[in-house]
C-alpha cells in the first residue's frame, strides 16, 4: 500500500499550529467519527461510536476534546449518531444537522442535543476558519457528505452513497485530500447470509458505494492536485481491505497517478493524521 506523503502525526507540523488537515477516528458499520482541524478550532464529523469510545479515540490521537467547535453529522443512522447529544451537551457545542436529520432523531428520546443548528444542502458555511460546504447524496436515508477548504487546500468527505452522482463529482473535484467510501466487493456481497432484501438495498442507487463503482469513479474525481485518498466505510463481512487496496494499486496505475498515496480507514483504529501544509 503506498505510504502517504504528508506529515502523519497527530499535532501539527512543526510551526504550524493553525494547521489545516484531517484524522479519522474509525469508519465503519459500527461507527464512523473524524476530525476537521481548522485554523481556529476543530469540528467533528459524525459521531458514530458511543461517547467513552469516542473519547478514547480523541485521547489516542491527541485531540483534546475541547478543541471541538461543532458536530457535523450526515444523517441519522446511528453509526452516524451515536454520541452526538452526549458529546454536544457535554462540551457546550453545536450539532449540525439537515432538517430531515433533525426530524428522525426527534422522534427518540434523548438524540437531539440542546443546541442544534439546521443546515441545507448547498448553502455553505464557514467554522473554524473552514469555508464547510455540504451537498445531498443518495442514500436511503437523506443525507449529505461534506467539503472543506482552507485557503487553495480542500478536503472531500463522501461515504454512505449508492452511487456518484453528477452533483458529488462536481463538489468533490480539486481536493487534495479525498475520503471516499468502498463499502462492498459485490462478489463477497452475493455470497452473504444477508437477506435479499437487504443485499438489494446495500447494491441499489440508494445504498453504498461498491468497489468496482469507487474505482471507476475515480478517474473523475481525482483532481491534478490530489495526492491523497482515503478509502472508508467497508463492510466487515462483505469486504477486505486487502481487496481494496489491490484494485486501488490496479486503478491508480491504470490513470497513471502513482503520485496519489492512499490509505483503508479502519474501524477498529484511528488512521494518522492528514495534515495539508
Amino acid at each position: 500500500m503506498n505510504p502517504a506523503p504528508i506529515s502523519s502525526s497527530s499535532n501539527p507540523p512543526s510551526g504550524k499550529s493553525r494547521a489545516f488537515g484531517c484524522t479519522i477516528l474509525g469508519s465503519g458499520s459500527k461507527g464512523n467519527a473524524s476530525v476537521i482541524h481548522g485554523p481556529e478550532g476543530n469540528l467533528l464529523l459524525d459521531a458514530g461510536f458511543s461517547a467513552k469510545e469516542l473519547m478514547c479515540r480523541l485521547e489516542r490521537v491527541n485531540v483534546d476534546p475541547c478543541s471541538l467547535r461543532a458536530i457535523l453529522i450526515t444523517h441519522d443512522h446511528s453509526d452516524h449518531t451515536s454520541a452526538c447529544r452526549i458529546v454536544s451537551d457535554r462540551l457546550g457545542i453545536p450539532a449540525y444537522f439537515i432538517p430531515e436529520t433533525f426530524c428522525e432523531l426527534s422522534k427518540c428520546a434523548n438524540k437531539v442535543p440542546a443546541h442544534k443548528i439546521l443546515i441545507t444542502p448547498g448553502s455553505p458555511l464557514d467554522l473554524c476558519g473552514i469555508r464547510v460546504e455540504p451537498f445531498s447524496i443518495s442514500h436511503d436515508t437523506p443525507a449529505i457528505a461534506f467539503t472543506f477548504t482552507v485557503h487553495a487546500h480542500k478536503i472531500g468527505f463522501a461515504t454512505d452513497l449508492g452511487f456518484v452522482s453528477n452533483l458529488a463529482k462536481a463538489k468533490l473535484s480539486g481536493c487534495d485530500l479525498l475520503v471516499l467510501e468502498t463499502n462492498y466487493d459485490p462478489a463477497k456481497l452475493r455470497a452473504s447470509a444477508r437477506p435479499l432484501t437487504l443485499k438489494r438495498r446495500i447494491a441499489g442507487k440508494q445504498g453504498h458505494l461498491g468497489n468496482p463503482d469507487a474505482m471507476e469513479a475515480l478517474a473523475e474525481l481525482l483532481s491534478p492536485n490530489t495526492r491523497n485518498l482515503v478509502f472508508a466505510h467497508l463492510s466487515q463481512e462483505c469486504n477486505d481491505p486487502g481487496l481494496v487496496a489491490e484494485l486501488a494499486e490496479s486503478r491508480l496505475a491504470e490513470l497513471r497517478r502513482q503520485d496519489v498515496s492512499f490509505r483503508i480507514a479502519s474501524q477498529f483504529e484511528p488512521l494518522e493524521t492528514f495534515w495539508l501544509e
